[in-house]
């Protein structure tokens, strides 16, 4: 790999990579290369592939395994890190870079905001929490992240109709990669679903820097029988695209998550989002039907 400038010039090509079957950033089979310059003034070429592609996750980090078609069958199974080898008491320096690349991967899901396109494209206006000092109080006051600014509450008024059958939110949570990897497939599936069962649908709109606990002022200004907030999961390592369905029948301000229900793990490889999002339609229904959520649904059923 790379193109030699002499012959001092290193070239340096990882023959296998360890396992670990998850998805992170966008795959590029591209090497990285990083220049550098030795004491003698002569170039030091570094090449390497990218570890996140499925190749080099999938390949086992065990030189010589004694059942080579079994380590590969469980190392296809999970997503946990398996069969990576070590050396000595320590990592790889191949699993090392791919367990770099993955937390790469989570801190641009986390710190960085949802596409605006995205949301213009499905109609979603924009409203805050009270955060207002970015992601860092996001993480540190998520307090703050279940409650509605006052400039929010006054826009919602305004832009949402009241009292439907099901109102649908949707929140960056702690991965905007996972709105943007799944909201076009769910929403159409669950407004279509709402439609088909004759019930009335809400205003959507989209919450920043939302929290879960955010559902019981939404409740208590909609007054809807059944609120869905779509919102994006915590990031694993090089899992930043799952996404989760939080619902309640009614929620108003002291509800807890004992007052909701939740469909999570919602992704391409978890729960698909297009049948995610029929069952939303079916748990909002089995509510209205039996006025409840969360542990008063599942006594009453």
């Amino acid at each position: 790999m790379g193109n030699a400038k002499s012959d001092t010039d290193i070239e340096i090509m990882s023959e296998t990579m360890p396992a670990a079957n998850a998805i992170a950033a966008p795959l590029n089979s591209t090497p990285m290369v990083a220049d550098a310059v030795t004491d003698s003034g002569q170039a030091c070429i570094i090449d390497l592939p990218d570890p996140t592609t499925p190749d080099y996750r999938r390949a086992p980090g065990i030189p010589h395994p004694a059942h080579p078609e079994g380590l590969q069958a469980l190392i296809a199974a999970t997503p946990a890190r398996i069969g990576v080898g070590r050396a000595g008491p320590r990592y790889t320096t191949a699993s090392l870079l791919l367990f770099q690349a993955d937390h790469a991967v989570t801190q641009d899901a986390l710190y960085r905001d949802v596409d605006e396109k995205l949301l213009h494209e499905l109609g979603l206006f924009g409203v805050e929490t009270r955060i207002t000092g970015g992601k860092q109080e996001y993480l540190l006051r998520p307090d703050l992240g279940r409650q509605l600014s006052d400039e929010a509450k006054r826009i919602i008024h305004e832009r949402c109709a009241k009292h439907p059958a099901v109102q649908l939110v949707v929140g960056d949570g702690l991965s905007a990669a996972a709105i943007e990897a799944n909201l076009r497939q769910i929403m159409p599936v669950i407004k279509q679903g709402v439609h088909a069962a004759g019930l009335s649908f809400g205003t959507p709109f989209f919450v920043k820097h939302c929290r879960v606990g955010v559902m019981n002022d939404i409740g208590a200004l909609l007054q809807p029988e059944v609120l869905i907030l779509l919102i994006g999961e915590r990031p694993g390592l090089g899992r930043a695209d799952s996404m989760s369905a939080y619902m309640a029948y009614r929620p108003k301000p002291g509800d807890t998550d004992a007052d909701r229900d939740v469909i999570c793990n919602i992704f391409e490889g978890g729960a698909n989002p297009l049948e995610a999002g029929a069952f939303v339609v079916q748990l909002a229904q089995k509510m209205r039907s039996h006025q409840a959520s969360g542990v008063k649904l599942k006594l009453a059923t």
